[in-house]
């Protein structure tokens, strides 16, 4: 794998020499535990320089979904606590409370996993208020406006109020997992974004801005490092190879390219066109990645600062990611 390794690591660096990013960091596990980490580039380039490094802390965006709250509502479910295709209101009962016929209050747990509900992809919660639990309210007592089925956070903010219900604690409160952290140090991780209603550089705190207002949520707000996303995804391969860990995460829900949390290989996926069927895969909005091919016996995890110092910029990624992909299986040979 050292050869598809380097050839995937040419197309992180290639990038990052032509400016598209400021820098990143690749990792690749196989089943048999063997990693390479490499990273490229600067971690900061304004208002200071700093440059990239293996072990730098990132902001995971939307790999919360997968890494934390997806294996976690899953656990309770395993527990007892939840009935995956009960509706949220076993848990929630007060969502929708004024409306006893509204379509929200049929959504499961289920549905919100594979994001097959009518919520919308997003909604500025942050900008109705600055208190966290008026903003728990809202979301929980807002008429959605109803759309066909797309990838919403809305459906892991539900999840994660829910988590805290169950918990009895707010989700910064919860463990976030060995070597993750919801308030990492932040002269050791990348920036993100020089946020324009925040007036300063991310650093240490999430960039996602619901997830800033709310004071934690479901579907952003987890730290890690290449290594720390690498020991979780070598802890699934090594349920996989004990035969516990992937049907459950590769069944497609009514939406094709979604299983439970995961997204699933598709024409034009992140994870590139030579992976396995059953792989299982998911971004974040800050430059993240994560795919793991039960298939294949390994995992790679491209991380990034994509949006340094800011979002309405071409940074590629999408490219490079299939790019990285397809070399880790050879495709650059």
């Amino acid at each position: 794998m050292q050869a598809r390794f380097e050839a995937a690591f040419a197309h992180l660096s290639r990038s990052v020499k032509a400016g598209r990013i400021p820098g990143g960091v690749l990792g690749l596990v196989t089943g048999d535990g063997a990693r390479q980490v490499r990273a490229v580039g600067r971690a900061q380039i304004v208002p200071v320089v700093r440059d990239m490094h293996e072990d730098t802390w990132f902001d995971l965006a939307s790999l919360t979904k997968v890494i934390f709250t997806t294996e976690r509502i899953m656990a309770h479910a395993a527990a007892g606590r939840l009935d995956l295709d009960a509706p949220l209101t076993t848990i929630l009962p007060d969502l929708r409370q004024y409306d006893m016929t509204a379509w929200e209050r049929q959504v499961t747990f289920r549905d919100c996993l594979g994001h097959r509900t009518p919520f919308p992809a997003v909604e500025p919660i942050y900008t109705y208020g600055a208190d966290p639990e008026l903003l728990r309210a809202f979301v929980l007592q807002r008429e959605w406006r109803r759309g066909p089925p797309v990838y919403s956070d809305i459906n892991f903010i539900l999840l994660g109020i829910a988590l805290e219900r169950i918990e009895g604690r707010r989700l910064r409160d919860m463990e976030p997992g060995p070597g993750f952290s919801f308030a990492p140090p932040p002269g050791d991780c990348a920036a993100t974004e020089d946020c324009t209603w925040r007036g300063r550089v991310m650093l240490g705190e999430v960039h996602d801005d619901n997830c800033y207002a709310l004071h934690g949520a479901g579907h952003a707000g987890l730290f890690g490092t290449a290594g720390s996303v690498l020991d979780f995804a070598a802890g699934l391969l090594a349920q996989d190879a004990a035969g516990e860990a992937h049907p459950r995460l590769l069944r497609r829900e009514l939406r094709e390219a979604r299983g439970h949390g995961w997204e699933l290989p598709h024409p034009g996926w992140s994870g590139g066109d030579a992976c396995s069927p059953e792989t299982i895969g998911h971004t974040g909005f800050t430059g993240t990645g994560l795919w793991i091919d039960f298939a294949a016996g390994h995992a790679w995890t491209l991380l990034t600062n994509r949006i340094h110092p800011s979002r309405h910029t071409d940074s590629g990624i999408a490219g490079l990611r299939q790019a990285v992909g397809g070399a880790i299986y050879g495709k650059d040979e």
